[in-house]
């Protein structure tokens, strides 16, 4: 078996630049991002770490905004009044002047995801989604045709699990957005935890976005793996000792998720040294398929 990598994923996270600073210094060798963390403070604080790190590869997102940003967008005439209020936009300008500004305060991005397209389905049918995102596409294509950014991608919640979109249909309109089959669609992140595990059952039976993605040749990312923090509360010790004895809470919580079949990253809010060479000691030796399916069947029997 072969662990996911760990790496820093800042939503949820207070001091995103002392993160990043004790992620990299640890090796993470990803940073994950949105324009709207930390109050939107997030790309600002990344900024110097990054040039600090300058092989650590960053990945943010378009699609959802801050009050402030999209005040400021309403006055630049990128969106509508009714769309600056919405607080999440897909309209092909939006996309380009959120990536505009992306890149000018982090000073580079090798992924843009599409930010949880699914969200409030905008009012659209499925194909009427499907031809929003196509549009995202078209634009991040550009971006990327240009090596402004080295790739894109779609960051979902629950697109998959309420039937939004598939893997196959991604590529699908990523081939018509580039105009070929030479597209830079890259990454795909969606949750995946001992709460959200359905992407670990349906990979460990070889199938599911996760390994279709895999299959595709896609980065495949690992959002959410302690559910916000509400699994710790689940982490008992008899579960602990189940998952691996001797683990931290944390590390037993995470230790699934990076043993995932088809997981490339797994993204974790850890901020302390202490917490992120607990999580990486137990990353260093993965679980099984045989015990990670033992796991996921005796969490279904409970």
């Amino acid at each position: 078996m072969v662990t996911a990598a760990l790496s820093l994923g800042t939503h949820r996270v207070r001091a995103v630049g002392h993160a990043a600073r004790t992620a990299m210094a640890a090796g993470a060798p990803w940073v994950d991002t949105a324009p709207n963390y930390a109050q939107g403070r997030a790309h600002e604080e990344l900024r110097p770490v990054l040039g600090e790190y300058p092989t650590v590869r960053v990945a943010t997102k378009a699609g959802f905004f801050t009050r402030e940003q999209g005040r400021t967008a309403l006055a630049e005439g990128v969106l509508t009044r009714q769309e600056a209020d919405g607080g999440h936009s897909l309209e092909r300008g939006f996309v380009r002047w959120q990536t505009e500004r992306s890149l000018a305060v982090l000073g580079r991005v090798d992924l843009v995801f599409v930010h949880n397209p699914e969200h409030r389905g905008h009012g659209l049918d499925r194909a009427a989604l499907h031809g929003r995102l196509w549009e995202a596409f078209t634009v991040l294509e550009e971006f990327a045709h240009a090596e402004r950014i080295g790739g894109y991608g779609v960051a979902t919640w629950s697109g998959f699990g309420c039937g939004a979109f598939s893997v196959s249909e991604l590529l699908a309109l990523a081939r018509q957005a580039a105009g070929s089959a030479e597209h830079h669609f890259t990454g795909l992140q969606m949750p995946v935890s001992l709460i959200m595990d359905d992407p670990i059952r349906r990979a460990l039976d070889g199938g599911g976005p996760l390994v279709r993605a895999k299959d595709a040749g896609l980065i495949t990312f690992g959002s959410a793996p302690l559910h916000g923090g509400e699994l710790l509360d689940a982490m008992t010790p008899d579960l602990v000792n189940f998952i691996r004895p001797g683990l931290s809470a944390a590390a037993a919580a995470l230790l699934p998720v990076g043993s995932c079949p088809g997981l490339d990253v797994v993204l974790t809010s850890a901020s302390t040294r202490a917490h992120w060479d607990d999580a990486a000691k137990a990353l260093a030796a993965p679980l099984t398929a045989e015990e990670l399916r033992r796991l996921t069947d005796e969490l279904a029997s409970e």
